[in-house]
């Protein structure tokens, strides 16, 4: 037999949004490529497609796609290698995601920079709106204004000696004196007359398996993790092989994998906490099981390997995995459900109670999770039973809090539900704002961008993010519906109605009116009037902002930065060079060297500003009639 000679190449994508790609690792038999390892974000494109494209090889090539790192799953991904064509309209779309973000953002963010005039600032497709997010929840809880609100309490026996039973009424009040009269009729009233009973039975699905934004959003939640916290050491758990690809969006599997579940749930029976729940599952619930809303990587599990030696965070991470997991195929948790309707006076009231008869799925944690059990007496309707207490308690509507990385990661998920347009909020059904795999890189972006801080478990954006959303709340880059417009077109492409070329043009249309737009923003950065005519158009008048003098013509825009080889034009020297063309010789210029000059700047054919040397010998004879 020959010897087959490997061939291995490390391609580094571009990075989009301040994220970078990992590079794909393809082996080559041969000039055969057989296939990639899994990218750290399932939406990059592939780097085949791009190194073909480069070189301008047509050779094919097969895919090797897995799910998790274990030797089997290996063997069976070389077994079942995909053709790499099959993927090429999603490697389309994934590169115009990645130029428009390019674009977009590297444009928006030098604009906006310039037109401050001072300090750095950041803009990108999903950055701008996740802030924006961050900001509206800000202002709408700083400026919410609480109202009173009145309700009425009667406490009566229960089922065991001592227990008391506390109905509420069903009416809540603004004012206080219509809550204090209901008080003064309930009080002398003495008695509660039971007018309808309602018992039903109620059941609970078990949850959903995870994907990486809902395991984020729990850590969070119960344990504090911050999202890129658990992203890391969810990939840590990945690469020991214990779990599988953590950067997924679904949160189901497929009917294949489906058939391995109970052998996966046998590794888990020797656990003390899990060990009695398993030996008592019955049959699975296959509620996680659909092949058709599998995206390019199935939900989370453990695998078949042992977890051993795990750090104290690492074993939390695995346990959430490995307990929902257990949930997600648990038999459904059945309640009865007592609802009382009663009456005191003329006050309506009610109570309700709730008894788990199968724990299902909730027994994994040994906890109903919502609220505790509450066993109502045997009343029916007719029933009068004595008021042993009487309270009337004053509370404050409360506004919606701010926003934890918890919410802000099912915001970023869910923000096309918030929508009106219908279309816009079918394109974001699914993604929402980024991908499960850049979520916690956008938020940990906004933190090292100074635009917002942690104050506990509370995000609040800073003065400078509350400044810089101020400019861009009514521009189209903070707009969530521009995502969704972005992710349509996205995905015709990927269907193939429309071309990547067609939306680039688009993109870059755009790219100009956005960057029109910061330089011109006044809201932020103020700017005075040069009483200049644009040299350019003859229409607009040039304004003099902090770092660039710009046309007020929005057809025209001309721009002239103030900074130039490390010295920055006055406004004398702009208005000499708007008036005349050209201005007189300035010093204080310095080189790539680092060597001082001196130089006149003039507007060469374009309208662009050059520089202009002056004569050697009449500078020498200027000086010398200056001595």
């Amino acid at each position: 037999m020959k010897p087959v000679m490997l061939k291995f190449m490390f391609v580094k994508m571009r990075k989009t949004n301040g994220e970078p790609y990992t590079g794909r690792l393809v082996r080559t038999v041969r000039g055969q490529a057989l296939g990639n390892l899994p990218s750290q974000d399932d939406k990059a494109p592939s780097a085949e497609p791009t190194l073909y494209e480069y070189i301008g090889c047509a050779t094919p090539f097969d895919r090797l796609w897995i799910s998790s790192l274990t030797d089997k799953a290996i063997r069976e991904g070389l077994e079942n290698l995909k053709s790499g064509a099959e993927y090429d309209k999603l490697y389309y779309a994934a590169k115009a995601r990645s130029e428009a973000d390019w674009l977009v953002g590297i444009n928006a963010t030098q604009a906006i920079t310039v037109a401050a005039g001072r300090g750095t600032y950041s803009l990108g497709r999903v950055q701008t709106p996740t802030l924006a997010m961050i900001c509206d929840r800000y202002w709408e809880n700083k400026r919410f204004v609480p109202e009173p609100v009145f309700q009425l309490h009667l406490s009566t026996d229960g089922t065991a000696d001592g227990e008391v039973m506390k109905f509420s009424s069903i009416e809540k009040w603004k004012e206080k004196e219509p809550a204090e009269t209901a008080y003064g009729i309930a009080k002398e009233c003495g008695k509660i007359t039971v007018t309808h009973v309602e018992r039903k039975e109620t059941v609970q699905e078990a949850p959903l398996l995870y994907d990486l934004t809902t395991l984020q959003k729990e850590a969070n939640t119960k344990h504090g993790f911050s999202a890129e916290q658990t992203l890391s050491i969810a990939q840590k758990l990945y690469e020991a092989k214990l779990i599988t690809y953590p950067r997924t969006g679904s949160r189901h599997i497929s009917e294949d994998v489906f058939a391995e579940i109970p052998t996966l749930l046998l590794t888990l029976k020797n656990n003390p906490a899990w060990g009695g729940y398993i030996s008592g599952m019955g049959d699975l619930s296959r509620r996680s099981v659909d092949d058709t809303k599998i995206t390019d990587h199935h939900a989370l599990l453990v695998t078949e390997v042992k977890a051993q030696h795990l750090g104290a965070e690492e074993r939390i991470i695995y346990d959430m995995i490995a307990g929902r997991m257990l949930e997600a195929f648990g038999e459904r948790c059945v309640k009865d459900v007592t609802t009382v309707s009663a009456e005191c006076g003329d006050v309506a009231f009610s109570i309700k109670g709730s008894v788990i008869k199968q724990a299902g799925w909730r027994g994994v944690y040994r906890q109903s999770e919502e609220t505790e059990e509450v066993t109502l007496p045997e009343w029916k309707e007719g029933d009068t039973l004595p008021v042993k207490g009487c309270s009337l308690t004053e509370g404050k509507t409360k506004p919606k809090p701010l926003h934890t990385e918890a919410t802000l990661l099912s915001a970023m998920q869910t923000c096309g539900k918030e929508l009106e347009d219908e279309q816009m909020r079918q394109s974001l059904k699914e993604c929402g704002i980024g991908t499960p795999a850049t979520r916690a890189a956008i938020i940990e972006t906004l933190f090292r961008r100074e635009y917002m801080v942690r104050q506990k478990k509370s995000l609040v954006p800073t003065e400078k993010g509350l400044a810089l959303y101020s400019v861009v709340r009514a521009m189209r880059i903070a707009d969530v519906t521009m995502t969704g417009e972005w992710e349509t077109a996205l995905s015709q492409i990927e269907d193939g109605g429309i071309s990547a070329e067609t939306f680039r043009k688009g993109i870059e249309a755009y790219t100009s009116q956005i960057t029109s737009e910061l330089l011109s923003s006044d809201k932020l950065f103020p700017h005075n009037e040069s009483g200049c005519t644009c040299p350019k158009c003859g229409k607009g008048m040039m304004q003099f902002y902090g770092k660039v003098v710009r046309c007020g013509n929005p057809d025209c825009g001309l721009p002239i930065f103030r900074q130039k080889a490390g010295k920055t034009l006055t406004d004398a020297e702009i208005t000499e060079l708007l008036t005349k063309g050209q201005t007189g010789v300035i010093k204080g210029f310095n080189s790539k060297e680092g060597k001082p000059f001196s130089a006149a700047v003039a507007f060469d054919r374009d309208f662009n500003t050059v520089f202009v040397f002056p004569d050697v010998k009449n500078n020498r004879n200027s000086k010398r009639k200056k001595k």
